[in-house]
């Protein structure tokens, strides 16, 4: 089968032939149809150091984000069938640990991540646990369904506590900034103010319902949050950029007594004075993954009632074999969510 992988030990990847994989019991084989670049794919091509810490075995076809059709089963699979067109969640779980056990599966102490502790989804088939799929209904556009998994993410950051009448920021407008945007409006918050330095997410932060949207390059942020909030701040941040100084701001924004949520990964370390947090008495979370599997009924109610609209966030859609471009176009900042046709 076609796949993309990543070969050596260095930049990029590679389009090769690789075998078809065969299934066992309790796992299914899925015809991708979709599957769409994610921020971690990038830092995987890229070969950053963190990343090359965490990618044990080469070659491993990558890519994580995927829908497509179940075309085998294995023994002992009831959940889906032969047919089922399924989302894939990509945290593939011990079930056995103390986190799995006390349902806080997300942060397994044995987890592995498909594209890279396993064969991922940039390729033909992929070979997943039949827990892992989760039964799409066809009211939701099929081209949508590789981005449930990060939508997952933005609806557990946004949502990290009750959103509805509350005045949020959101601190980074990549896709997973956007979709929780959209999420956050959708479920009630009466203003929702976002912060990007790129011209083109900046114009879908305001398509994908934010109120008020800020160039922090060239506007004082914190300013306009006390005039936006009659100088109480914001009752909550989503911090998605894992950049210093945005790190800073959600200190200096949020309203004493109210919360920040954390998603976006550093690159480096930052320097914290916790004395900041606890005199303002911010509640802070720290978000990864998404909730098994509470979280994807969450996503897939939205979707399916219309409340969230995925389609803006698509700039790109390609044949694999295109990949470079698919990648080049992000890293240049002039792609939102590059979605690879594999049909």
């Amino acid at each position: 089968m076609k796949a993309l992988a990543k070969t050596r030990r260095a930049p990029g990847f590679d389009l090769i032939d690789a075998p078809k994989p065969t299934v066992g019991a309790k796992e299914v084989l899925v015809r991708v149809r979709f599957s769409s670049i994610c921020g971690s794919d990038v830092h995987l091509y890229k070969w950053e150091a963190w990343m090359a810490a965490h990618l044990k075995e080469v070659p491993r076809i990558v890519g994580h984000e995927a829908a497509g059709e179940v075309i085998a089963v294995g023994d002992g699979v009831t959940n889906v069938q032969v047919g089922d067109f399924v989302a894939l969640e990509t945290h593939l779980v011990c079930g056995n640990c103390y986190q799995c056990r006390t349902g806080r599966g997300h942060v397994c102490r044995n987890l592995k991540i498909l594209g890279f502790d396993a064969d991922g989804t940039f390729a033909e088939f992929v070979k997943v646990p039949a827990k892992n799929c989760i039964k799409v209904p066809d009211s939701i556009p099929r081209h949508w369904v590789s981005l449930m998994e990060p939508m997952g993410n933005a609806a557990d950051t946004v949502l990290a506590e009750p959103i509805a009448g509350q005045r949020l920021a959101v601190l980074g407008c990549g896709p997973i900034g956007l979709m929780g945007i959209a999420i956050a409006k959708a479920c009630g918050a009466s203003l929702v103010i976002a912060s990007e330095p790129n011209p083109l997410r900046r114009e879908l932060a305001k398509r994908m319902g934010a109120d008020i949207v800020v160039n922090p390059l060239e506007q004082d942020l914190t300013e306009i949050v006390r005039s936006e909030t009659n100088g109480d701040g914001v009752d909550a941040v989503a911090e998605m950029s894992g950049h210093p100084v945005a790190f800073r701001q959600a200190l200096d924004i949020v309203t004493a007594g109210g919360w920040i949520a954390w998603l976006g990964l550093f690159n480096e370390p930052v320097t914290f004075n916790p004395t900041d947090a606890i005199v303002k008495a911010i509640r802070i979370h720290a978000v990864t993954g998404r909730k098994l599997f509470s979280t994807w009924e969450l996503v897939t109610r939205l979707l399916a009632a219309g409340k969230v609209d995925l389609e803006p966030l698509i700039s790109h859609r390609l044949p694999l074999e295109r990949f470079e471009e698919g990648f080049h176009s992000v890293l240049q900042g002039q792609a939102v969510k590059v979605l690879f046709n594999l049909s």
